[in-house]
Order: C-alpha cells, then structure tokens, then sequence
C-alpha cells in the first residue's frame, strides 16, 4: 500500500514537472512570437484583412520636337469582380452581358472563379463604367485605367510602336523608353472580414499613382507628315512593295523624320493593313502581323548600290589613291578576274576624270578606285568609318552590316563592293555614315529621344550621345560635299536640285536578290546646304514598276522634299 502511494506520488511529480516545462516553454513561445515575429504575424493578419487593388499610373506622353502630342492616354475603366462579396450572381451576370456585350458563358465563368479578384474587361469606356456603377452591384469593382491612343493614326507608327493590354511597350520608341513612360502603379486598400466581404464601416485606403514622364522627341511633326505624303505618292504612283523615307540632322545624330510606307494603325495594331489583307484569318496571320510591325529602316538590310560609292570615295581621299583630276576610260564593262562587270551606260562613258566618274556614277571608275585601295585598306575603312557596328539608335531590333570576311575579300567582291553591291547594311546606317563622312568626320549617334520631362518635378533632362572624332580629315570631308554637289548640280542627281539652295547628293539603283526576279531598289541620299549640311534626306523604294533608277525615280521625291523642308527649317 505505501509503495503505491510512493508511486503515484512520483508520477504526479513527473507530470507536474512535464506540464512546469511544457507551460515555460509555451510561454517560450509566445514571448519569442509578440517580440520577434510580431511583424511578421501583424503583416499575416492584416494581408487576411485587407485587399490590395491596383490604379493604373497614367503613362507618360510623347511629344515631338515642338511639343506636338503624338502619343497620350485615354481614362477608361477596368471592370472585375470579387466572387466572396457578390450576394446577387445571377443580377451581376446578366447586367455585365448587357453592359459589356460579352456571352454569357464568359461572364458566368469569370464571376464563378473564386480569387481575389478576377478582372472581366478592360479599356471599358468611362461612360459604361459608370452606368455600371451606378447599379450598386455588391462584389463588382470598377476600376480606373488608361488606354493609350495616337492622335495621329498611322503616323510614325513604326517608330513610335504601342502598347499592349496591361499598357506595357510592345514594340519602338513606347518599348525602348518603357522605363520612362510606364509611370508607377498605385492602390486601393479595402478591409474584409473572415468571409472576404468587405467591412463598410472601415474607409478605403489610396495610394496614388505616380504619372510616367514624358519623352520628347527630334522627330519633327510638320517634317514627318510631309515625308509620310511623299512616300504614299511615290508607293501610289510606282506601285512601289514600299517606301522608306529617313531625315536627319547630320552634324548631332537627330532624327526629323522616319516613315516606312505603308504604316500601321497603332491604335488598332492586331488589325492587318490592306497591303496584308489576303492573310486575315489565316495560319501566317501572326507572322505578317510582325512584318506589318518592322521598321525596315533599322531593322532590315539591303544592298545600297551607288550611294555607297560616298564611302568608297572617302576612303580613296583619305589613303591617296586617287584625285579629281586623274582619268579613267570607260568601255561599258570592266573585266575582273573571269568577270564582265558591265556599267548601267552599256555604250559607255569613254575617257573621264574622277570627278566626272562621281557625276556619271561610273562603275567602271569606282572598280578601279576599289582595286586600287585593296581589300586590307579598303576594310580597315569599314571599321574606322563605324560600317562594322550598329548605330545604336535608340529604336529595338536594329540589324547589323551584312559583309565578307577580310580574308574571303577577293578582286570579285572587292569590285562588287566598290559600287555597293554583293553586301548588306540597314537605311539608318547608310545614312549615320554619310552624314559622319560629311560633317567634318565625326561619328554621330543617330537618336529619337531629345529630352524626359520629370512628371512629378517638371524637371527636364535633355539626353546626350556618343560622337567619335575624326573617322576622316576635314579635307576629305569638304572634298566629298564638293563632289557630291556637283552630282546633284551637273550629274546623275540633277532632278534633286533646287533653286536657291546648294544640294549635295548620290542616285542609286540596285538589284534585289535572287537577280532572277528582276526587281530593283531606287534611292537617292542627299544633304543641304551642301557646304554646310545640317539636314540628310535618304529616299528608298523598293521594286517600283516600269522606270526604277533612281535619278528618275527617288531624286524627284528628295527634290520635293527638300523644296518644302529647306525653308521650313531656315524659318
């Protein structure tokens, strides 16, 4: 009898001590939870609370030059439910079919799906939202929001791109610079109680969204609309594939104006444009939907043809190889090799100087030049003139100069690269070169962004560019605007001239591939004032039908360009 009680007496002292330790070390516990978790759990509890919903931040406009709008926001709404608050689902689904001109399948899913919050239709008219407001419909959220919008339609589309659903840079300028534009999202806090309805005696709690900051351009909006005039007539009149049309301040890089004719509507950017309207509805939709969207400019490469001949002719004045003086003959064809490379005069242009090699666009004359310079030095010029690398134009996707190997450079290539073909380089850097060659040989960084204006400060900052010095000598230079003046005033160029002005120029007219096709590229490069260029206008259209050179065909679209540009920008 007393050895049981002993024992019992150790099993309640041995439980008593278990249950002393237990106790301690939950109060352990809890000490260590309301000191050292108490954010944490504090942060748990009010998340279970509280529902987050986003304001969208107005993004930030893009001007031109001159402060034009070119591209801006729209106030619309968002429409979404939150499936724990609505105590009427068949009322919230019917009047959101109505409003909202959606099946009924659709809404019905939706309003079904048990989440946070599950949004119905976005970039909903102001209108429309508040009808749908003003129904009172418990669990049915109507947010605010910007839809982006594009005052002027097509214009500049391929350079300005848009914006997708959620806001957010697809593709040009709205991409490049989505830092700057995208502004900062802000939000609505809103209590809930254990079942996720939300409590109306507590207030909502808003954090306002900060605006994105807008971007101004160089692109010049009277320039670009007149540019966008003259490749529609040129792509109209020809029955031209397309019509490029690049202007650009040649001694900072600025870009006036880029037009890749026929453009898009960027208000509507998943709609195809006539030119594409055979594909609707098709398997290649998506991928025509892409080409609708390059900016061929920047983004594709061609052959350039004669206006290469600026820099073969920059690279013969810098190594000496040759003079204006020094005279050439020209039978209709040169022999390279076991090749008859034949000039487009096919009678010939018989003896001739090098200036009037330029005037004539000569090939014969430009072949000898290039076989005179020879591979090693003649690519030693492809880099220091920057042929090699991109322009690094502040414009996505730009490609790269498509050209032979050093090593595989023999006198065939070399002779075909002399008058500009058997290669490949994008409009944009065609047009930076030319314009370095002839600024007094510094390597400009062609550009779209002029400032960002601080949406909250005012504030703005003006953007700067890399320029690289002396790519070549300033007698070379003023060489080259002298004999490129001379094409325009007395040579290959002439239908670019302009009374009451000096224009400095080179016609081009090159073959695409496969030559079987026998389809051809007209263009004309020209600057002015030729002694002192401060505006380059390169003209590109691709596969006109009858009549494609390009002194017949590209250089009266420079011509008009520049008859209304010249004075506008000397105003």
């Amino acid at each position: 009898m007393i050895r049981n009680k002993t024992y019992n007496r150790k099993k309640i002292c041995v439980f008593g001590s278990f249950a002393i330790i237990l106790g301690v070390a939950l109060i352990g516990r809890l000490i260590y939870i309301m000191l050292f978790q108490h954010d944490y759990y504090l942060n748990k509890a009010i998340q279970l609370q509280q529902r987050e919903r986003q304001i969208k931040a107005a993004r930030g406009e893009i001007v031109d030059r001159n402060g034009v709008v070119l591209a801006t926001n729209e106030a619309v709404c968002t429409i979404s439910v939150i499936h724990n608050q609505i105590t009427d689902e068949e009322k919230v689904i019917a009047i959101l079919c109505q409003e909202l001109g959606l099946s009924e399948e659709y809404v019905r899913k939706r309003v079904q799906k048990v989440t946070s919050i599950e949004k119905i239709k976005s970039n909903v008219p102001k209108e429309i939202g508040k009808r749908i407001l003003a129904y009172q419909l418990d669990g049915v959220k109507v947010d605010e929001d910007y839809r982006r919008v594009y005052p002027y339609n097509e214009l500049a589309s391929k350079v300005l791109g848009f914006t997708g659903s959620d806001n957010q840079g697809i593709i040009g300028l709205e991409s490049k610079y989505e830092s700057v534009l995208k502004g900062q999202d802000g939000t609505i806090l809103t209590f809930t109680d254990a079942r996720g309805r939300e409590v109306s005696d507590l207030q909502e709690t808003r954090v306002e969204p900060i605006r994105g900051d807008t971007l101004q351009l160089t692109l010049d909006y009277n320039i670009q609309s007149f540019c966008t005039q003259m490749a529609e007539k040129a792509y109209l009149q020809k029955e031209a594939d397309s019509v490029s049309i690049l202007v650009m301040n040649p001694q900072n890089g600025e870009m006036l104006a880029m037009v890749n004719y026929p453009e898009f509507n960027p208000n509507d950017p998943f709609t195809l444009i006539e030119k594409y309207s055979e594909y609707i509805g098709t398997e290649k939709e998506n991928e025509v939907l892409n080409e609708m969207w390059r900016n061929p400019c920047v983004s594709d490469t061609y052959e350039p043809g004669s206006t290469f001949k600026i820099i073969t002719t920059a690279a013969a004045l810098e190594e000496n190889v040759v003079s204006l003086t020094d005279r050439f003959y020209c039978p209709g064809y040169i022999v390279v090799g076991d090749r008859k490379i034949r000039c487009h005069k096919t009678a010939g242009h018989g003896s001739e100087n090098f200036e009037e090699g330029i005037e004539n666009s000569c090939n014969p004359v430009f072949i000898d030049v290039g076989l005179r310079l020879g591979a090693t030095r003649y690519y030693h010029y492809f880099e220091k003139f920057g042929l090699l690398d991109k322009t690094k134009i502040d414009l996505p996707g730009e490609a790269g100069t498509i050209m032979h190997q050093e090593s595989k450079i023999g006198p065939v290539e070399l002779a075909t690269i002399s008058f500009g073909q058997s290669f490949q380089i994008t409009p944009v850097q065609l047009a930076t070169t030319v314009s370095s060659l002839i600024n007094g040989g510094n390597r400009v960084t062609p550009h779209f962004a002029k400032a960002i204006c601080d949406s909250s400060t005012g504030a703005v900052q003006e953007l700067e560019y890399d320029s690289l010095s002396g790519i070549c000598s300033e007698e070379t230079s003023e060489t080259l605007r002298y004999l490129l003046e001379q094409v325009v005033s007395d040579g290959s160029g002439s239908k670019a001239k302009v009374e009451g002005f000096e224009i400095g120029g080179k016609t081009a007219t090159s073959q695409t591939l496969p030559r079987s096709q026998n389809k051809y590229i007209s263009s004309f490069l020209g600057f002015a004032p030729a002694s002192d260029p401060k505006v380059l206008v390169l003209v590109i259209i691709n596969n006109p039908k009858g009549i494609y050179y390009g002194g017949t065909v590209a250089a009266p679209i420079a011509q008009e360009i520049f008859e209304n540009i010249l004075p506008y920008l000397d105003k």
